[in-house]
């Protein structure tokens, strides 16, 4: 499965509709994120199960700014909807592959409990 260029008007139901979404926020003047591209290209050939996404920083300067991405590459990954990493910084293959497995292996049901949770804490607090 190819990457799928994202807008700020897909982003929102992109992350809703799919189980996993991994984000690549780049820019085209980005060394890092010109070396980072082929690892999240292969990535995406590897892993038709998982969204493979491309945000243009350049194009989408609102939606990098909304989303406070101050440094790039910087990848996001989404499940269920819900954001459970974000890491600025090219990753080599093998630890982009940990962190999809990783993902992959998350309890959902122990994340929302923990988010839940720290909701909760300010209340009683």
């Amino acid at each position: 499965m190819a990457t799928t260029e994202l807008t700020h008007d897909t982003i929102q139901q992109t992350i809703t509709s799919n189980d996993i979404v991994l984000i690549d926020f780049w820019a085209e003047w980005c060394g890092p994120c010109k070396r980072f591209g082929p690892v999240f290209e292969e990535s995406s050939e590897k892993h038709p199960d998982v969204v493979h996404a491309k945000v243009d920083t350049e194009a989408e300067q609102l939606l990098a700014s909304e989303l406070a991405i101050t440094s790039i590459p910087t990848l996001m990954a989404f499940r269920d909807g819900i954001l459970v990493f974000n890491q600025a910084g090219a990753l080599p293959g093998p630890a982009l592959e940990s962190v999809l497995q990783k993902v992959k292996e998350l309890d959902m049901d122990e994340v929302r409990q923990l988010i839940a949770a720290q909701a909760a804490e300010p209340a009683e607090a």
